[in-house]
């Protein structure tokens, strides 16, 4: 499939962003009430491509929150402090300070992740919605964690299949978010580590998808970090080389749409002193991972 691949369905507009990741979907006004039979084709495309554009949209907190809802349960975020205010299903991300405190969560996860994945059942998926941003920088990446896993070395699968890592937002914090305050003990009791299987099955495509990262993986099962480390950082390496990920240029009343089942994505730097950037958040609940092999899954 190439990458300028259109086609219309339920009155909707799709437009195939990359050959690997992302479709821009036209015709949809996610500030009205979305119709079954538009929200099924939505639902399909998310699920086939792992990521959906919808540009030009003027999107109060409760349409956005409406849409997201209709997708399963919205999660409120373990940092309360970032939450929009009446909206706490809504997460602020914002370098803005007012009153002598940022607004949102601020910096920006920069290291390649996939939103709640140290959870034991992590989100089915984001919708990220853009009210400001910078001129230059402040862009998104994108990683189809589906190419990835197809492009394996074989020995590699076969090493990956059946085997699982452990995910641990502790670790992680304390390790690449020192720019932000320390976590509560409250907050830190609410996030155990949990231990999820490396290679995914999508509960509704059946297909398999790398699932793991150097940022949010302490280490492997029966393995030490120190071994674990290099071979994390050597699969997130070729997971997000440039065949397999799209980079999103921000404009206000963008709404990106990213299933966590199946990408990975990423913050780019951008002028934080200098400029402003204000994003709105919502996250819905998901299931817990499981791998079914190839073979029993056809």
């Amino acid at each position: 499939m190439n990458a300028t691949q259109e086609w219309k369905e339920a009155g909707l507009n799709f437009r195939q962003i990359t050959p690997a990741i992302g479709v821009e979907v036209g015709g949809a006004d996610l500030s009205k009430p979305v119709g079954e039979e538009q929200l099924q084709a939505i639902r399909k495309a998310l699920c086939e491509h792992s990521l959906l554009l919808f540009r030009g949209q003027e999107l109060p907190p409760e349409p956005h929150i409406e849409f997201s809802r209709r997708f399963g349960p919205l999660e409120n975020h373990v940092l309360k402090q970032f939450c929009l205010p009446e909206h706490p299903e809504i997460f602020i991300v914002s370098n803005i300070v007012e009153n002598g405190r940022h607004i949102g969560a601020h910096g920006g996860a920069k290291l390649w992740h996939s939103d709640l994945s140290y959870m034991e059942e992590p989100s089915l998926g984001s919708a990220f919605y853009c009210l400001e941003c910078p001129s230059e920088g402040g862009e998104t990446e994108f990683a189809s964690m589906y190419a990835a896993y197809d492009a394996l070395p074989e020995e590699r699968r076969r090493w990956l299949d059946g085997r699982r890592a452990v995910h641990d937002y502790n670790y992680h914090y304390e390790t690449f978010l020192t720019h932000r305050p320390p976590l509560t003990e409250e907050q830190k009791a609410k996030v155990p580590p949990v231990s999820q299987p490396c290679v995914r099955t999508h509960p509704e495509t059946g297909r398999q998808a790398l699932y793991l990262c150097y940022a949010l993986v302490s280490h492997f099962e029966g393995m030490s970090p120190e071994e674990s480390r290099p071979i994390l950082k050597e699969l997130t390496e070729f997971a997000t080389q440039p065949a397999f990920t799209y980079r999103h240029a921000w404009k206000p009343g963008d709404l990106v749409f990213w299933d966590n089942r199946s990408a990975m994505h990423r913050a780019c730097p951008f002028d934080e002193k200098g400029s402003r950037r204000l994003m709105y958040r919502t996250t819905i609940k998901g299931d817990r991972p499981f791998h079914r092999p190839a073979a029993a899954a056809a």
